[in-house]
């Protein structure tokens, strides 16, 4: 079977204050991008597709594909407005697939255990993503700053990339949804729960594995690799 990982590299890093996008910074000495692509070339997904803006990607094609040998990056594509534009670019590219994994960029220690993990999961359920409990207590507020609910944290999972699908079921819910008003889609198990059909399966994965998004997140990073090293 073919699968397909498609690695979102498009974001523009406005939460880390720098003119450089948080995907290109360096991290450890390597670009951050870097190490998700990695995690997949070690991984048992067949091919990479690496979305990312028209203006870096020659950039990744020579900086970080070829001087890393990055073989299972077949394409890079255009990223697109929103993410979930970007996404829909990377699928429509992943004509002939048979499961795809829609990865964020940003997150660098994604793993090729979990990866091979989640390989194993969609096989049986159609649609699993990575997540771990939450170690946080959740509360939902009435608009106007005051509490006035609490979730059972007990039952509450933080939702993580990649996030695994069978590829015909998440095109076709990708599809509808591109077709409607979709401005409050958060993340792609969102689009399958909506516009797709069957349920997603939770699959738990490491703490570690976090998205880059400010600076602490970069600090938190160097700590990690220490770590892993």
């Amino acid at each position: 079977m073919k699968d397909t990982a498609i690695v979102l590299a498009g974001g523009r890093g406005s939460r880390m204050k720098s003119d450089l996008p948080k995907q290109f910074m360096k991290l450890g000495g390597v670009e951050v991008l870097y190490y998700s692509l990695k995690a997949f070339e070690l991984s048992r997904v067949s091919k990479v597709i690496l979305v990312t803006g028209e203006q870096y990607a020659e950039f990744c094609q020579k900086e970080i594909v070829e001087k890393y040998g990055l073989n299972k990056v077949e394409s890079i594509v255009c990223s697109g407005k929103e993410r979930y534009d970007s996404v829909y670019n990377g699928l429509k590219n992943a004509s002939g697939s048979d499961y795809v994994y829609i990865h964020d960029g940003a997150r660098p220690f994604v793993t090729p255990e979990l990866i091979n993990r989640l390989y194993d999961e969609v096989r049986k359920h159609g649609a699993v993503i990575a997540a771990v409990p939450s170690k946080d207590t959740i509360k939902i507020e009435d608009g106007e700053g005051f509490v006035k609910n609490t979730l059972d944290r007990k039952l509450l999972w933080s939702v993580q990339t990649p996030q695994v699908f069978a590829y015909p079921s998440i095109m076709k819910a990708y599809e509808k949804m591109m077709e409607e008003n979709h401005d409050d889609i958060t993340d792609d198990a969102m689009v399958f729960e909506r516009y797709g059909r069957g349920e997603v399966k939770l699959c738990e994965a490491d703490y570690t594995n976090i998205k880059i998004t400010t600076p602490e997140d970069m600090i938190m990073g160097e700590n990690f690799l220490k770590k892993f090293q």
